[in-house]
């Protein structure tokens, strides 16, 4: 009688997996040629993508670098390739691209525009990797406002020193004197002191310093400002100053006192049902009439100020949806801890609502860095404002797509940035439901 064994007792050699399910192969086959409707959609897109690139890719590469006008490129583009069709003439940005940077800034002093520039990733770096800077770089990033002044505008040194002052003010007043008198009202102290201190003590006594110790550097006229230069300047100041007004706007939006309720409500539906072009209208043209006669008030200043409070007024509703996202238990919950309201606020509730509303303060961030390119409307060199000049130019007139597509370069490099940033962020942070 035979003994047969069904029972395997040693395993068997791993093997392979098929070729066609695995790397290039297998990635293609599951995601371009998944199905008949699948692949032709695959074959109709590498078609369009070749066309398009058939034609980018001439232009962008087989095109003219040192010429002196749309002529001279269109000569040497005759000589080269015979025709003057699908090749760019980038003679434009080799001849101009200082000025598309940095519009009419003296260029003996472009160091200064460049030394801003990389303080101010320094000063972002703290806050946008603080797992990975040292916290003793939040010097500069407190510091960097004034120092961003001195540098762009110049003039003397006690005008910024000043200005810092009234928030050292401010700060030492809400420190000392909450115990004494409560949050709330040391925080309404030391902002009517520091207001004080601005707007009636500060000018004297800067120029009795200044007249006493003239520390400072040249002096440049806003009207020098423009280029990509002004689009970064007025994107980092309405970026930079409308989140926390933002934030404050939505918590008056949600607050239980009537009068600070209606106000923030007043405002942000004001702001949100105008255009902002209006809003540089009134900056440029109108705010001067209310102003008392005299007054020297800097337009970019203006701008810089109607900018932010429209970009505020956007953030507040990103900012109130991520609130509304929060359940009532996690206000129950610092209630019960014993918190008061303003540390419920900073220690639970509105670190969770800015987790949440990541992707809409970046989106709104983009929207108004783009939207600088308005102040062109209002007479500002911004860089759309100098493609205008450089293409009235009778050297470079008739010039187009060069000149846009140099611009839309620079806008993406930023854009794109803040995009990936928040995309970290996100991912860093978890905020996704697992």
């Amino acid at each position: 009688m035979s003994d047969v064994s069904f029972v395997r007792t040693e395993m068997l050699p791993e093997k392979a997996p098929p070729a066609s399910e695995v790397g290039v192969i297998g990635w293609a086959r599951h995601n371009l040629f998944s199905g008949w409707f699948n692949s032709a959609l695959t074959i109709v897109s590498f078609a369009a993508i070749y066309y398009v690139l058939s034609g980018v890719f001439p232009w962008v590469f087989q095109s003219v670098w040192n010429a002196d006008s749309l002529g001279e490129c269109r000569e040497i583009m005759k000589a080269t390739w015979g025709s003057t069709h699908g090749h760019a003439c980038w003679g434009v940005i080799n001849d101009r691209w200082e000025q598309l940077l940095f519009g009419f800034y003296p260029s003996e002093l472009y160091w200064r525009p460049i030394v801003s520039l990389i303080l101010l990733l320094a000063a972002l770096s703290p806050i946008l990797f603080a797992d990975r800077v040292s916290s003793k770089m939040l010097i500069l990033t407190a510091a960097y406002p004034f120092l961003m002044v001195f540098l762009m505008w110049g003039g003397t040194i006690w005008g910024p020193f000043s200005a810092a002052f009234g928030f050292v003010i401010a700060y030492l007043i809400i420190k000392y004197a909450t115990e004494a008198v409560g949050e709330l009202f040391a925080m309404i102290a030391g902002v009517a002191v520091a207001v004080i201190w601005w707007l009636l003590l500060s000018g004297p006594i800067v120029e009795a310093l200044s007249s006493a110790m003239p520390i400072g550097i040249e002096a440049v006229a806003s009207r020098k400002f423009g280029g990509f230069m002004l689009a970064i300047l007025l994107g980092v100041v309405a970026i930079g100053v409308s989140l926390p007004i933002g934030i404050v706007l939505a918590l008056g939006r949600q607050s239980d006192l009537l009068i600070v309720k209606a106000l923030c409500v007043g405002f942000i539906e004001f702001i949100r049902g105008v255009p902002l072009i209006t809003l540089l209208f009134v900056a440029s043209l109108l705010l001067n009439i209310f102003l008392p006669p005299g007054t020297n008030f800097d337009i970019i200043l203006r701008v810089m100020i109607m900018m932010t409070l429209f970009s505020a007024a956007y953030m507040a509703e990103v900012i109130r949806g991520g609130l509304a996202a929060l359940p009532r238990g996690q206000y129950e919950g610092a209630d019960s801890l014993g918190l008061d309201y303003w540390q419920a606020q900073r220690l639970i509730i509105m670190p969770q609502a800015l987790k949440i509303s990541i992707p809409g303060i970046v989106s709104t961030f983009i929207g108004i860095f783009k939207d600088t390119t308005l102040v062109s409307i209002i007479g500002l060199f911004d860089v759309i404002g100098l493609a205008s000049a450089i293409r009235a130019d009778t050297a470079w007139n008739g010039i187009y797509w060069e000149l846009f597509a140099f611009i839309a370069f620079l806008f993406f490099i930023v854009c794109f940035s803040m995009s990936r940033y928040s995309m970290y962020l996100e991912r860093k942070l978890q905020t996704g439901h697992h």
